[in-house]
């Protein structure tokens, strides 16, 4: 499975820097997932959604460490990108 698209929506609040939506494969999307600047740098969020507990749960996220490193490594690598082009 590869990532062949990543698409950077910068935001400019204090800790939401941008909102992201990837491509695998040139056929499936995930949006919503969501670059955040917290006490140890910037991380990646995955996609969740706000339960009746008020907890918030993923919706679609990364099963192995290597696929969890890999998203983020391409959309930081991106996001980085888009920082330096705007």
């Amino acid at each position: 499975m590869e990532i062949t698209e990543v698409n950077i929506f910068l935001q400019n609040e204090e800790r939401l820097k941008a909102y992201v939506s990837i491509t695998f494969d040139n056929v499936f999307v995930v949006r919503n997932l969501k670059i955040i600047d917290g006490k140890k740098g910037l991380f990646v969020s995955m996609p969740s959604r706000k339960t009746k507990e008020g907890d918030y749960k993923d919706i679609a996220h990364p099963i192995t460490n290597e696929m969890r490193d890999l998203i983020e490594k391409k959309v930081l690598l991106a996001y980085n990108d888009k920082l330096k082009n705007s």
